[in-house]
């Protein structure tokens, strides 16, 4: 692993350095999400305005996840190769952040599409090594409890920035002066993670305390729990059709949709501290429980009216605060340190395939059969558990956050 991360000299209380540290990404994670999850929250209806049908809708969200995510792979890599964790982050938030704005000048669904991929290319340039920085505070703090905290304060800005976009559209400015509006946050988010470089450079130094290099692959609890991560993200309908069903079907006004998203991520902030404490208590089962808890979305939203439309959007927010907090708190108790930009990255390449087979799949189910999309989901989400309860087994007695 390389070693051009400079050293930080972290002084005082360590954990309390860490939890500082943790609070200052997650105001990043806050002005971020204001931005993207803002723009995610309408780019459905978007796309259909500018001429997309529901096919190309599933197509283009799960492709800009499959590119979000599959691209980790080599990111995670590159960072682990290099130790330039900062640089890799700082690079990709830049691309995930200004693509949004941009949309507000797309004149064709095709256009939108482009910048719609280009923003998870970003995030999927910056995810393993902000990631990987992460886990080495969390392992002051609790990695539930810390994963958890992030996602949190991440998920308070993925509210905001569709209430934002809600504003917008009741006071009828449209969908392009949504997209402007979202360049304050992203902005603001750049200039504190510049703030977090230059206050933190070597997070690294929050764990000292490395394992013995294992010369071997990642254990076959890993690979069992990716697959079981990949076959929740296969049923999980992403947002964008859900908007799409929401205005085809006129199951709500067109500026609710904002709204009902708004829900979800309040949802998904709150299921992320519970979760991720309960993580550090109970281990694995607690992904099991909200795995249980979140399969049911799908019939909520695709088969009820307006009120059963914002249960199943909660739900579905249980579920990615689950996803968020515990399925990355779990993850860095499996790795050693230096190899977790790698394992984050194959781990999110793993789920973004399985999210855009999912979605596109979703997408094609929509047009012909929605029940057939239900079943699909719930599925999916189901055949994770029997997974995860043999790698919780297979872990034994180790504690949640320890890797063995």
């Amino acid at each position: 692993m390389g070693t051009s991360e400079p050293r930080s000299g972290v002084t005082g209380h360590p954990s309390r350095a860490a939890l500082k540290f943790i609070l200052l990404l997650g105001a990043v994670s806050l002005c971020a999400d204001m931005t993207y999850e803002g723009a995610r929250s309408i780019t459905g209806p978007y796309l259909a305005l500018l001429g997309a049908g529901g096919a190309a809708v599933g197509a283009v969200a799960g492709l800009g996840e499959l590119i979000g995510y599959g691209l980790r792979l080599a990111s995670g890599y590159l960072a682990d190769c290099t130790g330039r964790y900062w640089p890799i982050t700082l690079g990709g938030y830049a691309l995930n952040l200004v693509a949004v704005p941009l949309l507000a000048l797309a004149g064709r669904w095709e256009v939108a599409a482009l910048l719609i991929v280009a923003e998870r290319l970003g995030k999927a340039i910056r995810t393993p090594a902000r990631d990987a920085m992460l886990s080495h505070a969390t392992a002051q703090t609790g990695r539930g409890w810390g994963f958890g905290l992030h996602e949190a304060m991440d998920q308070v800005g993925a509210t905001l920035g569709p209430l934002v976009v809600a504003a917008v559209l009741f006071f009828h400015e449209g969908y392009r002066t949504g997209f402007a509006v979202l360049s304050v946050p992203a902005f603001t988010a750049l200039a504190l993670l510049v703030a977090a470089r230059l206050v933190y450079p070597s997070p690294r130094e929050f764990e000292p305390c490395t394992p013995k290099l294992q010369t071997g692959g990642l254990s076959k609890e890993f690979w069992l729990y990716l697959a079981a991560a990949g076959l929740i993200a296969a049923g999980y309908v992403d947002f964008p059709l859900i908007a799409y069903h929401f205005a085809k079907a006129a199951v709500i006004p067109a500026g609710y949709v904002p709204v009902f998203y708004a829900v979800a991520m309040g949802v998904d902030a709150a299921a992320a501290l519970f979760f991720g404490r309960l993580f550090d208590r109970l281990g694995l089962p607690t992904l099991v429980g909200a795995t249980l808890i979140s399969s049911l979305f799908a019939p909520s939203v695709f088969l009820g009216g307006a009120h059963w439309a914002l249960l199943g959007m909660a739900l579905w927010g249980v579920g990615m605060g689950a996803q968020e907090s515990v399925m990355r708190a779990a993850l860095a108790g499996m790795v050693p340190p230096h190899r977790r930009g790698t394992a984050y990255g194959i781990f999110n390449t793993g789920y973004g395939v399985f999210w855009f087979l999912g979605s596109a799949l979703a997408g094609l189910l929509y047009d012909y059969s929605v029940p057939g999309l239900i079943g699909f989901s719930v599925a999916a989400q189901l055949a994770s558990l029997p997974l995860l309860i043999h790698v919780g087994k297979a872990r034994g007695t180790a504690s949640p956050g320890e890797a063995r």
